[in-house]
């Protein structure tokens, strides 16, 4: 009886992929119907979704709160690995390292999780973050700190490409960018978290330790959530597991009927089943010649790695890196607590971002947002000149500064950091979106790695610019690159929400698809609403 049932299923799987070549054809062509996406147009999320979206973004959390909590360790740790007191150069090197270790990370984990699923991969990184953050609270010396956090580093890149890759696969397309909004609330939560850490052992003799070594308990608890979460229903279907592909796609349209979930498998299955075709017939390294040749994945990568450069280069982690010495510098009698303000306003919008970054889109999101952003470096850039005036342009620790001046860059800084939070804080993370499944994990990989390049930069040099262009200067300096990010959106940037994963490929044929990405996404809308309009005068007969 069991051989007769394994048959049947076979064969059910194997009739799936004899199905879907005219669905295939229509997914080559470009004539997407509706109806192929029935089941993403499901507007119920189910606690299913909401679950695996939070066990998976615990990710974010350990992305923040590692980027928040070394601004705090840096300004306790005093003698404790050798030297008095560290040099610029030597904080510049603590940071750099984790950075450089996630540009690392993040340039191997999409094509890892290519090769053995989202869901490993999590877990490695988890491991990774686990071991790092142990190592740290353990350091005597300057350099095995360096070394920790270069390998906590890794665990974080790794994390940061996969989590948000992973959580988009198995999100409803509709839901898809609030979903990977979540994992960004979570970065920011995470740097809430640290940094009320920060404030609660800075007083204690070797209270740094507790900071970075209590890294480990969210990353131990995810390692044992994997256990009980699924993998991507396209990495299934990819290994010819359709069941384990159904039931988890019937778990998160749960509100559909098993005929739209199944239409769902069997139209996932006709791009996948292409994707598997190039795969099997192209080795890594042609599929990394593919992204940069193709004219659409080179589209593709041009957008994904843009808005991840922008993001970094807009100069807003060296807030969280070197806040807490920032706002020392200036006056204030408690960085760590103002340095927790500036976190919690990027926490708050962030969760405006998670409200309406489908809703309004990702692109109007960004257009609008990127201002702000000008605007809020240009004020502080304005308000250290004059701060600065009395010791020549430069920041002298110790020195007694103009309340309202420091009042004004802390004023600057907040709404730089409300604008940053509201689009560019979370949009670049929906990269996945953007690349066809053969090229998405190779394509998020180079895009994260542009980012972790970005970051590598600005943390390396944003001590040494303030030296040398003094802080006025290096708060101009960004303000310029924020421009130019802004043009590049208003130019290259296409409108992805409420698109399907694989529907959003198709805007790239001819050019960055600005105007067909909004012609598309009205058009379902505007299907949507007939289909709404058809189903309550149906109601209204019974």
């Amino acid at each position: 009886m069991d051989n007769a049932s394994n048959a049947s299923e076979k064969g059910q799987d194997a009739q799936i992929f004899e199905d879907v070549d005219g669905i295939t054809a229509a997914v080559a062509s470009g004539e997407i119907s509706e109806a192929l996406v029935v089941a993403e147009g499901e507007e119920r999320t189910t606690w299913f979704v909401w679950l695996l979206v939070a066990c998976a973004s615990i990710s974010g959390l350990l992305f923040g709160y590692d980027t928040g909590v070394i601004s705090g360790a840096l300004v306790t740790i005093n003698g404790d690995l050798g030297p008095p007191e560290l040099s610029s150069g030597q904080k510049e090197l603590i940071t750099s390292a984790t950075t450089l270790g996630a540009l690392l990370g993040g340039l191997v984990a999409g094509m890892l999780s290519d090769f053995l699923g989202r869901r490993p991969v999590l877990g490695i990184a988890d491991i990774v973050f686990i071991g790092g953050a142990i190592g740290q609270a353990l350091c005597h010396t300057v350099w095995s700190m360096i070394g920790c956090r270069f390998l906590i580093g890794v665990g974080v890149g790794v994390a940061a490409c996969v989590a948000p890759l992973y959580i988009q696969e198995l999100s409803p397309t509709r839901l898809r960018g609030r979903m990977v909004v979540v994992n960004v609330v979570m970065i920011t939560g995470g740097q809430v978290v640290a940094y009320g850490i920060d404030a609660a052992f800075e007083n204690m003799h070797g209270g740094w330790r507790w900071m970075v070594g209590l890294g480990a308990v969210p990353a131990g608890l995810q390692a044992l959530f994997l256990f009980f979460l699924p993998e991507s229903p396209r990495i299934m279907i990819r290994r010819n597991n359709f069941e384990a592909a159904r039931a988890t796609m019937a778990k998160i349209y749960a509100y559909a009927t098993p005929e739209q979930v199944e239409l769902k498998v069997r139209s996932l299955a006709a791009a996948v089943k292409q994707s598997v075709e190039i795969t099997n017939s192209t080795t890594l390294m042609q599929r990394f010649r593919l992204i940069l040749t193709d004219p659409i994945n080179r589209r593709a990568l041009i957008v994904g790695c843009g808005l991840q450069a922008f993001q970094q280069l807009c100069g807003f982690n060296t807030l969280m890196y070197y806040s807490a010495t920032l706002f020392k510098e200036i006056g204030f009698d408690q960085p760590t607590a103002v340095g927790l303000i500036v976190s919690g306003t990027n926490f708050i919008f962030t969760l405006i971002a998670l409200k309406y970054i489908d809703i309004i889109g990702r692109r109007k999101i960004m257009v609008w947002s990127a201002p702000g952003m000008i605007v809020g470096l240009v004020l502080a850039s304005v308000a250290f000149h004059y701060l600065t005036k009395k010791t020549g342009g430069q920041l002298v620790d110790g020195t007694q500064y103009s309340t309202t001046w420091s009042a004004i860059v802390l004023v600057a800084m907040i709404f730089y950091v409300a604008s940053y939070a509201t689009g560019l804080g979370n949009v670049p993370w929906q990269q996945g979106e953007l690349f066809g499944l053969e090229v998405r994990g190779i394509g998020t990989s180079l895009a994260t790695t542009t980012n972790w390049a970005g970051n590598l930069l600005i943390g390396a040099t944003y001590l040494s610019l303030m030296d040398r262009i003094t802080p006025a200067g290096a708060f101009g300096f960004y303000a310029g690159l924020c421009l130019l990010g802004w043009l590049f959106c208003l130019c290259c940037f296409p409108e992805t929400a409420g698109l399907s994963l694989e529907e959003v490929r198709l805007i790239f044929r001819h050019g960055f698809g600005i105007r067909d990405s909004e012609r598309l996404r009205k058009e379902k809308q505007a299907l949507r609403a007939g289909e709404r309009k058809a189903r309550e005068s149906e109601s209204e007969k019974v």
